[in-house]
């Protein structure tokens, strides 16, 4: 493992809100590394892109509100009381709708891939309408708004949704960031990303994703990549930053996440995140030991927002903190990266004994 041990003091921006919108879902996963077919209970947790990088974000200090709609039962005030105990500001979830969406998941373990199994049509925010959503309050003290791919990709409804978000972003100023984020499972309405991403993309001032997402959401491939030999080549990607600022001229920032997969427990990864003008390369990890790998895209969007408002223009460090952070999401089970910035900031250090702290 290589580390870069470039850690400055930051000064803390903590009258910068932060909003993200989308999904929050129901997580049923079997205990102890089971399989569906042979488990007779589950794991029961709430989890959603969107709702993952709040909660990150709250846990490093960034004041976060957090959108979406849920039914008016008890599972919608037990998902709302779940994120109210990390910190996140649920006033603005609208209450309304059937159901909430649910997600399945086996989680996987050395050549055994782990397994997602979607039960979330005609869910409450699915079936959301724009009429519902009162921008002027929604956006009221916000400066960054955070939206992810899994948004449009769920109906046509939360398309058009989402589209008048990064609409009214813009008209009031607020910088926006996209997570491109694709779901093979999702895009069933009759839309492709292709239709709708791109379009969106264009409000946006930050966009992160990693090789399978700008491949699948805007048409660009980065050349000569192959993510199942668990190596990675950041320079490959510097076709695929520099197209997407060419295309897009509104995005400030592009990152990209770099995973190697050697086995469904034992990973690689990095980042990069290009500027414009230079493009930063993070420390490689090697991760032997996943516990839970689901929200680490999540985890290192949350990171990099952080950086953003914290460090200034110092991109190694920025880069660095989302790295680091989403490295240590690989060791906590659940959606959410339940680290704080001084856990983050050892990492980055390279303290990874992880010797009992007494």
């Amino acid at each position: 493992m290589s580390f870069n041990h470039h850690v400055k003091a930051e000064t803390i921006v903590m009258s910068q809100k932060v909003l993200t919108l989308g999904e929050i879902m129901l997580r049923l996963s079997p205990p102890y590394f089971k399989r569906f077919t042979q488990t007779r209970s589950f794991d029961f947790i709430f989890g959603g892109g969107e709702a993952n990088v709040a909660v990150s974000l709250a846990n490093f200090g960034i004041p976060v509100d957090y959108v979406t709609r849920l039914p008016n039962n008890d599972l919608g005030e037990a998902c709302i009381q779940y994120l109210r105990q990390f910190g996140v500001n649920t006033d603005k979830i609208i209450r309304g709708g059937d159901r909430i969406g649910i997600y399945f998941l086996e989680i996987g373990a050395s050549a055994r891939p782990s397994k997602v199994i979607y039960d979330r049509a005609y869910s409450a925010i699915a079936t959301a309408e724009v009429s519902m959503f009162d921008w002027d309050i929604i956006f009221e003290d916000v400066e960054w708004f955070h939206w992810t791919g899994i948004t449009p990709a769920i109906s046509q409804n939360l398309a058009e949704i989402c589209l008048s978000a990064v609409q009214e972003a813009k008209k009031r100023g607020i910088t926006i960031s996209c997570d491109l984020n694709y779901r093979s499972k999702l895009w069933k309405y009759g839309k492709s990303p292709l239709d709708v991403v791109p379009e969106l993309v264009k409000y946006c001032d930050v966009a992160i994703g990693n090789e399978e997402d700008a491949e699948k959401v805007l048409g660009i491939h980065a050349p000569d990549t192959d993510i199942t030999s668990g190596k990675l080549d950041p320079e490959k990607y510097r076709y695929v930053v520099q197209t997407m600022t060419n295309q897009f001229p509104n995005l400030k920032y592009v990152a990209i996440t770099l995973r190697g997969s050697i086995s469904a427990s034992h990973n690689t990864w990095a980042g990069l995140l290009y500027n414009g003008k230079e493009m930063f390369i993070s420390p490689h990890y090697e991760i032997t030991h996943i516990v839970d790998r689901v929200g680490a895209g999540d985890s290192f969007v949350a990171g990099l927002i952080y950086g953003l408002l914290n460090f200034k223009d110092d991109y190694q460090q920025i880069l660095n903190f989302a790295v680091a952070a989403s490295c240590l999401k690989h060791t906590i089970f659940g959606d959410f990266n339940l680290v704080n910035v001084e856990e983050v900031r050892k990492i980055m250090k390279g303290d990874v004994s992880g010797r009992v702290s007494r």
